[in-house]
């Protein structure tokens, strides 16, 4: 599981920089689903989860390894991948919104 390999590095996005384009790769939630549905990575990515949706929605993953408080519209979430695996989260108000991070070496 994520947490067993260690993974560290949850940190949301000050208020102040929302309007500053991430770094790392982008996962849009819109129209209740997460896109893209499944994203690779590498190890040490930053992925940003972005509400681009007119409601709240949040990013847990299956095993507790990042949670997001609630998001507004507009709102973000960032997390860093250390370690290679496979993240499976969804929206705990929405529990049919799913989606799935595979952190890979290149």
């Amino acid at each position: 599981t994520a947490s067993a390999l260690g993974v560290a590095g949850l940190a949301t996005v000050p208020a102040s920089a929302a309007a500053a384009a991430p770094a790392g790769p982008v996962v849009r939630i819109d129209n209740f689903a997460f896109g893209p549905a499944a994203l690779t990575v590498a190890p040490g990515a930053t992925v940003t989860w972005i509400n681009q949706d007119d409601i709240p929605h949040t990013v847990v993953a299956n095993d507790k390894a990042f949670k997001s408080k609630v998001l507004d519209t507009d709102e973000r979430f960032s997390f860093t991948f250390a370690r290679p695996g496979e993240y499976d989260y969804f929206c705990s108000l929405h529990p049919h919104m799913t989606g799935k991070v595979i952190v890979k070496a290149a």
